[in-house]
């Protein structure tokens, strides 16, 4: 396409020296008096850490009150799409469906039977869906609390787990509620927030609620902001920076988020790329790890949805084709673009590439990043090219989230 060469050729404007050299200086204070091979060793254990921690997320309540379409919307997935939960105003959910995340798979949504049908009794029903398996539980509603969200609230507080109460179909209400000669939304809503919350207390013994509204339809309306915010610090930890990386890219906050984490593990990788020693780049100047940018930059692609199947379902949630929604992205390649080819050509026309300028770095950080072969350099290129890229591609799914948002507006 295009537009593919004009983002090759602007690339490295993003970063200025005064700024890397600024970070740079940070990381040698971080590392003052510590040995380099340990803290290198520390970040690459964390990096296998956060490739493998898993997040359970059981969605739960009565039949019909929109759980299966809160599965696919946290998954960024139409209602009726290939791998979609099954949605319908009838228990649709016989058993505990388990549905991984379609880009991450240790990420694990569980649709769980409505409580109270007669194949799930209240009594029978926390062992039925082997309750201890998940990190935590969205009690899911749409119109009034119920004995059995009771019940819920009570249970799984007992077992020392966190709950979050969510009210699905909020939209659905205004428009109802709309018709009325003295209606005020933002009275409404909070009618809804205070029923919940002393319901809620009751059942739980305390007066803190939390409750949150939502609309299945745009995640960026109402409470969802919020309930991702508070599910992100409960979590705290690998557990917060996998949902994080999760969440689909509904708002420009969410996005915020995601450049947060992949900042930070910007860092470790480049750290990490010191103790592979001096790998010199074919025909360049320059010494880094290829694979260690490709795998990564492929990461950073699919965390903000720049990648075929991500853009597919998007483009089924909102009903634009790919092609209009690829059409905002002006800068970044897809995921499956980036090959160790793809890299290379990066490198040849970044900035970074004119030589004076990563060995001005790599001799102003020896011996911290230099007590390694060649890990001043591979640290300087490495944290180089992924914050220049990853300005990109945040830049590109925001443009992507705007074009996808025109939809609901037209």
């Amino acid at each position: 396409m295009p537009h593919k060469q004009s983002r090759r050729t602007t690339m490295g404007a993003a970063i200025s020296k005064e700024v890397m050299r600024k970070e740079l200086q940070k990381l040698m204070d971080d590392l003052e008096n510590k040995n380099l091979p340990d803290v290198i060793q520390k970040n690459k254990n964390d990096l296998d850490l956060v490739e493998n921690t898993t997040l359970d997320i059981a969605i739960t309540g009565i039949a019909g009150v929109g759980k299966s379409s809160l599965v696919n919307a946290l998954r960024g997935m139409p209602d009726y799409g290939e791998g979609a939960a099954e949605t319908g105003e009838t228990q649709t959910t016989m058993e505990r469906q388990k549905y991984p995340h379609p880009t991450f798979p240790k990420v694990t949504l569980w649709d769980l039977p409505g409580i109270g049908t007669p194949q799930f009794e209240p009594k029978k029903y926390l062992k039925q869906v082997n309750f201890e398996k998940y990190d935590f539980f969205i009690i899911v509603a749409s119109n009034r609390f119920t004995t059995n969200d009771d019940l819920l609230a009570r249970e799984i507080q007992k077992m020392g787990k966190k709950f979050y109460y969510v009210r699905t179909k909020v939209d659905a209400s205004i428009v109802s509620e709309r018709k009325k000669p003295d209606f005020i939304e933002e009275k409404f809503l909070e009618k809804i927030r205070t029923y919940c919350s002393d319901n809620l207390a009751q059942a739980r013994g305390e007066s803190v609620p939390m409750v949150f509204l939502i609309s299945n339809c745009d995640l960026q309306m109402y409470d969802f902001p919020l309930l991702q915010k508070t599910l992100e610090n409960d979590l705290g930890g690998l557990k917060s920076e996998v949902l994080i990386a999760a969440l689909p890219a509904f708002s420009k906050e969410i996005l915020e988020k995601k450049k947060g984490a992949m900042d930070a593990l910007i860092w470790k990788i480049a750290l990490v790329s010191c103790g592979i020693g001096a790998i010199p780049v074919p025909g360049l100047s320059l010494v880094c790890d290829i694979g260690i940018l490709v795998g990564t930059m492929r990461y950073f692609c699919k965390v903000f949805g720049l990648d075929e199947d991500c853009l597919r379902r998007l483009a089924n949630r909102v009903g634009k084709s790919v092609d209009v929604l690829q059409s905002a992205i002006k800068k970044s390649p897809m995921a499956s673009q980036v090959t160790k080819e793809f890299v290379i050509d990066l490198l040849t026309k970044s900035s970074l590439c004119g030589t004076v300028m990563v060995v001005e770095f790599a001799l102003d950080f020896v011996p911290v990043l230099g007590s390694l072969t060649g890990g001043g350099l591979s640290f300087v290129t490495t944290y180089y090219i992924l914050k220049t890229f990853l300005h990109d591609v945040e830049e590109d799914a925001e443009n992507v989230r705007a074009k996808a948002a025109e939809s609901c507006d037209k």
